[in-house]
């Protein structure tokens, strides 16, 4: 019971994270990503501060912690969301969930290293089939390589790597800490870090001029995809393998597409249902091997 709790939850995760795709496309074309991540990282900061107070917990961190949680900080907002974002304004809301997709794949390999996870024949085999119907959804709609996608899909993908070993380098932090308090320390440490350099990048940015729906952007931005999105992520880690956690990412795609159903006036097609299909199939084969 509890495993299929953690699914749900997992589920939860992966539709904030398709929508991310959509917002974030809307938002940085209109506004600095610079800009973008110097407010969403302080919101989101203070927002895990105050769940974190509410609980009655201290940020107390072992000394010899300090450098681990600081890299963690540095990938998971400098590296990962300013490059993601900034690469959003070249690319793709589909081509940036593709990109995202390839998450398991980064992970199985680098876990296998770096935390000795076991690769089976039936695991490789799930990410491939999953990868392969995320593939044929995508290129169902086009994509576009000319200089200024490939530019864009290259900062997504720096945006990835920066994920994938954000989420392999968390899981010590999270089983010696738990994912509230490991995320609220890496978002302290992150935004800390962000925070000279996005002040520079984002001065002249006229911040009054901001219209609700690019507040709303932002918000959720900051709320859904960096609070509720970044705990659900670790603590799914703290319950399953790493790799099994990673491969949700495949469904980003899918879900992003349907979002672009809603709100796009997109047509459902024969290699959208197929392509959903198959993912749907790999993250089954990968979660049962």
């Amino acid at each position: 019971m509890r495993r299929i709790n953690i699914y749900i939850l997992m589920s939860i995760q992966l539709m904030i994270a398709g929508g991310t795709h959509i917002v974030a496309k809307a938002l940085v074309t209109e506004v600095d990503p610079a800009a973008v991540l110097l407010m969403r990282s302080v919101i989101s900061a203070v927002g895990m501060m105050a769940i974190f107070t509410l609980k009655g917990r201290t940020l107390g961190i072992d000394r010899e912690d300090f450098g681990p949680f600081l890299l963690l900080g540095v990938l998971g907002i400098p590296l990962n969301q300013y490059f993601y974002l900034y690469g959003m304004q070249f690319t793709t809301a589909a081509n940036g969930a593709l990109l995202y997709a390839s998450t398991p794949s980064f992970v199985l390999v680098l876990s296998h290293f770096m935390l000795k996870e076991h690769i089976t024949l039936k695991k490789s085999f799930g990410i491939a089939l999953a990868f392969f119907g995320i593939t044929i959804v995508v290129f169902e709609r086009g994509v576009d390589f000319s200089s200024q996608y490939t530019f864009g899909n290259v900062l997504v993908l720096i945006a990835v790597l920066a994920w994938a070993l954000f989420t392999i380098l968390g899981k010590k932090m999270i089983l010696k800490y738990g994912a509230l308090h490991t995320t609220a320390v890496m978002m302290l440490f992150g935004t800390v870090s962000f925070f000279p350099f996005g002040a520079i990048l984002a001065v002249d940015f006229p911040f009054s001029h901001l219209t609700v729906g690019q507040w709303s952007g932002i918000l959720y931005l900051s709320l859904g995809t960096s609070i509720a999105g970044y705990l659900l992520w670790y603590y799914a880690l703290s319950r399953i393998e790493t790799a099994k956690v990673a491969v949700f990412a495949n469904g980003q795609p899918i879900f992003a597409t349907l979002l672009s159903l809603l709100f796009l006036d997109y047509t459902i097609t024969g290699s959208f249902v197929t392509g959903g299909i198959l993912t749907l199939i790999g993250v089954v084969i990968t979660q049962l091997g």
